[in-house]
């Protein structure tokens, strides 16, 4: 099981008590799902969804209340379908972790990670497989799209430049994995690119993913709908990782506020302390944000 981020924040915000009805809509490696589980069971229900096949049937092997229970493959933006289709009313609380866990990195095959430890993958960075692979995205895009969806998605200045490069190297030998495509966009920028903070390739495979599964569209929607998923007095829990998702949640919820269905619960944004960065660096651009449904 992967360590969950900001699990002690996330736990007194979402405050999950027995006999509650939970969602984690990203449930991924399980960690946040196992303490909240622990929280409201026996008699409590929890709803765990994941994009990604392999996670949810990793969940099921490992249920301990399975009449109490239900895991789901689908895309949490469909929640209020899901939630109707395993006949589940209206919950106490929602969490979304948006980042995903290297048990996905390593183990999914995708492409997600430029690491060379995982080694060279098919170029998908799918979690849904109708969506089109981003190989197929390099290849039909032009340039100029290329680099708004580089420049948009992953705040990569050096996009019409990248761009450039993907499409030249596309050209001689089309880019159908992700050692590929980290090698052209390594040879393109220079080699100290951000002074050395993060590798070249990581804003390029950043809005990539994003981009081919319509992620912040999805994260929009699922806002719009938390009256539909939660009851009055019921909590939506959001983890963020980067700007454009935090800018999303922040705006989505004061909007809620605003109309008088929603109240925010949280000011600003919780990051993770020094002392779980350390623990878990993976934690160390996590923003979680909370609002409760009036």
């Amino acid at each position: 099981m992967h360590e969950p981020v900001l699990l002690q924040s996330v736990i007194e915000l979402l405050d999950p008590r027995p006999g509650d009805c939970m969602i984690d809509g990203t449930v991924d490696g399980g960690g946040h799902a196992a303490a909240i589980i622990k929280k409201i069971m026996p008699e409590g229900n929890f709803l765990g969804v994941d994009w990604d096949e392999t996670m949810i049937r990793k969940r099921i092997a490992e249920i301990k209340f399975p009449d109490r229970e239900h895991y789901v493959c689908g895309n949490y933006a469909d929640l209020p379908g899901i939630m109707n289709q395993e006949q589940l009313g209206k919950a106490d609380g929602l969490l979304l972790d948006l980042g995903f866990s290297s048990e996905q990195l390593e183990e999914s095959r995708r492409g997600f990670s430029f690491k060379e430890e995982f080694g060279d993958e098919p170029l998908l960075m799918t979690y849904d497989a109708s969506r089109r692979p981003v190989a197929e995205i390099l290849r039909e895009e032009s340039e100029e799209s290329l680099a708004d969806i580089l420049y948009q998605f992953g705040g990569e200045r050096r996009s019409r430049q990248i761009a450039k490069a993907i499409k030249l190297a596309g050209k001689a030998k089309p880019i159908t994995t992700s050692g590929q495509l980290a090698d052209v966009i390594r040879k393109t920028l220079p080699g100290n690119y951000e002074h050395g903070r993060i590798d070249p390739a990581t804003r390029t495979f950043q809005a990539l993913r994003i981009y081919a599964n319509g992620e912040l569209e999805n994260l929009a929607r699922v806002i719009d709908e938390l009256p539909e998923i939660l009851k009055p007095g019921g909590k939506a829990v959001i983890i963020t990782f980067h700007s454009l998702e935090d800018r999303i949640v922040k705006q989505k919820f004061q909007a809620l506020a605003k109309s008088g269905v929603a109240k925010i619960i949280t000011k600003k944004p919780i990051a993770a302390s020094r002392e779980e960065i350390a623990e878990n660096p993976r934690s160390r651009s996590a923003k979680v944000r909370a609002a409760t449904i009036i």
